[in-house]
């Protein structure tokens, strides 16, 4: 793939940006004609963003698009992106459930297929050269389709404020009345929302309470606790509440649930790819719900050393997906394997939600591993207590031996010197 600066304008005949509606994407549609004398193409992936789409297309069409594309992803992004994800366990740095991270693969991949079939020479993102997400979609056309070109004009024009972009909007007859926005900088989808910039610049400042969108604060929430069952099979959520639900329409519910519930609000100092640290917060109360049920169901269905090893997956599998590596290989073994640990994640978790706690009350599954006659103290014919004794003295073999050997060279062990001389017969 070109580098940035050494893409030839003249090569490049028409465009497909990834276009969300904004100021920057919405200046970005003149600037690629004025500065490339290109055609533009607009893409845009609906995820959940909501009204953000409203009046999306006329906008588009009014900043010198030729045409917009907008299509409807969100069950694909649940199914193939958000769910795999949750069964990994994948969190990065034990907070952030990868709302934003997990979005940008899939956007890229039907950009780079629209461009194919639009017979566009490159694509375009209004991602800034500071943040993980430019990384994410050129890393991603890198793995589809690495003829394309990629254009990324905030490493290229000399805009350098919101102030610069309204007046650039204005000079070109670009709409903005709906492109106005607060002091945050916000993403949304239906798995979560993310805010930064503003008051969260400071990482010792508090949120303040009118930026959340999602979610109630603990205070609003209700003063009587709701009670929710969630159902698995093979390790995807399935249904609420006795009741089946597909895809978009449980986390929708949940969504609606948890943030009701003041579920799901995470502050974050995180360490960006690209080098520097950032602080965000994010709302994710359905997909909190989720991570808290399906984690639960596995206590019970998975072994000790497959748990343990998956636990130990989830980390990598969190920095690929933040670090924009989807698209491979070791994504797609790393998921093989969670696939396996999925086959008999099935069954009901029962949850209550109370002014910003998830408290598990229940779980169950027909492929449960528990049983209360194994666990409990008396005889059985599976265990005996007096086995017990034997597995002790082979699972600490070692450290006696060290012990001992220590203790027969210098008079003392590794860890203590105690006066063994008590033990000594006449």
């Amino acid at each position: 793939m070109a580098e940035q600066q050494n893409i030839d304008k003249k090569q490049v005949k028409k465009v497909v940006l990834a276009y969300s509606g904004g100021l920057d994407t919405s200046i970005i549609v003149p600037w690629l004609v004025e500065n490339y004398g290109c055609e533009v193409i607009c893409y845009t992936a609906d995820l959940g963003q909501g009204q953000e789409l409203e009046g999306l297309e006329e906008k588009a069409i009014q900043s010198g698009a030729s045409k917009v594309i907008v299509e409807d992803l969100r069950e694909q992004f649940l199914t193939e992106f958000v769910f795999p994800t949750m069964q990994a366990g994948a969190v990065y740095e034990h907070k952030y459930l990868l709302g934003t991270s997990f979005a940008r693969p899939l956007i890229a991949k039907r950009q780079v297929e629209i461009a194919e079939q639009e017979g566009a020479d490159a694509i375009a993102h209004g991602c800034t050269g500071k943040g993980n997400d430019q990384v994410r979609f050129e890393v991603t056309a890198m793995a589809l389709n690495p003829t394309l070109k990629v254009i990324a004009p905030w490493r290229e024009w000399d805009i350098r404020s919101r102030e610069d972009a309204i007046a650039y909007a204005r000079k070109h007859n670009v709409p903005i009345a709906q492109t106005e926005k607060s002091i945050y900088s916000r993403d949304a989808n239906i798995w979560h929302m993310s805010h930064e910039g503003g008051l969260l610049e400071d990482p010792w400042q508090s949120p303040e309470e009118e930026m959340y969108q999602l979610s109630v604060s603990p205070e609003d929430a209700p003063d009587e606790p709701e009670i929710i069952t969630l159902e698995f099979e093979s390790g995807t959520p399935v249904g609420l509440n006795g009741k089946r639900m597909g895809p978009v329409e449980l986390m929708l519910a949940l969504n609606e649930i948890g943030g009701r519930n003041a579920i799901g609000r995470a502050d974050i100092v995180e360490n960006r790819l690209v080098g520097m640290k950032s602080h965000g917060v994010y709302e994710t109360p359905g997909g909190t719900i989720l991570y808290t049920a399906h984690r639960e169901l596995e206590s019970i269905c998975l072994d000790k050393d497959t748990l343990h090893w998956k636990q130990l997956n989830a980390l990598r599998y969190a920095e690929l997906v933040y670090d924009g590596k989807w698209f491979s290989t070791l994504r797609e073994a790393l998921d093989g394997f969670v696939m396996v640990t999925q086959r008999h994640v099935t069954g009901e978790v029962r949850l209550k939600l109370y002014k910003g706690n998830l408290i598990v009350l229940g779980r169950r599954s027909p492929y449960s591993l528990y049983r209360e006659d194994y666990a409990s103290f008396g005889m059985s014919d599976v265990y005996n207590q007096q086995d017990a004794a034997g597995f002790i003295q082979l699972w600490g073999l070692p450290l006696k031996v060290d012990a001992m050997l220590s203790i027969a060279g210098t008079g003392k062990s590794r860890f203590r010197a105690p006066d063994y001389s008590i033990f000594k017969r006449d």
